[in-house]
């Protein structure tokens, strides 16, 4: 197993990659297209296609949560010390910031932000919960019998709930905040950020009792 710095270095990195996807997609879309839907489109399947990626990639070395809802959810279940979690979040959250600067500079954008976009209201909460749950669902059931399936079964999970969920399924607490501090087509305002994550909190429990349930070793 690689050092516990190799394997937070592979988080950091990850969702620093990641948070360049998301919003760098989500500014060339809006960039060249006119049409929200066709943009969300656009914003949509590079997000997809490099979860699949960095999966692959970063699964051998840190198990690629890449999300801290991820790494609490492995501690809750005894998988991983609550010391490498914590570590990992504080990687995981570093890392979105960084991908989100990443991705402003690419496109010469001023690097520091605050996106004005609201993104609030019971629906939208209950969104973020429903596409944390079953994107920890997805998680568990292919660890559980198929892991070599992890990567694909999570990009193409993402790609279906960001048009299914009402908040387009941010589903990461760290991909919530670094989107707060974009001021772009994916971005959410600060405003909305504390709600959105104690609804990813409360699908990722939600996740965690269902999976002791259907999935027991």
């Amino acid at each position: 197993m690689p050092a516990l710095g190799q394997r937070a270095f592979c988080e950091w990195l990850g969702t620093a990659f990641l948070l360049a996807a998301v919003v760098g997609s989500g500014i060339m879309a809006r960039e060249l297209t006119g049409d929200d839907a066709l943009a969300l489109l656009c914003n949509t399947l590079p997000t997809g296609a490099i979860l699949a990626v960095l999966i692959l990639v970063f699964g051998p070395l840190s198990g690629a949560h890449f999300n801290p809802a991820v790494s609490l959810t492995f501690a809750l279940r005894g998988e991983l010390p609550w010391s490498t979690a914590t570590i990992y979040i504080a990687a995981q959250v570093l890392g979105g910031l960084v991908g989100v600067w990443a991705a402003h500079l690419m496109f010469e954008l001023p690097l520091w932000q605050f996106s004005i976009t609201q993104r609030t209201g019971p629906g939208q909460w209950l969104a973020e919960a429903v596409a944390t749950f079953g994107l920890l669902l997805t998680i568990f059931g292919c660890v559980s019998r198929r892991p070599e399936s992890v990567p694909y079964a999570v990009g193409l999970y993402i790609t279906a709930a960001y048009w299914f969920t009402a908040s387009t399924s941010f589903a990461n607490p760290a991909v919530t905040i670094a989107r707060s501090l974009s001021d772009t087509f994916a971005g959410i305002a600060p405003a909305g950020v504390a709600a959105f994550i104690v609804s990813q909190f409360a699908g990722m429990v939600a996740a965690v009792i269902l999976s002791r349930w259907l999935w027991r070793k």
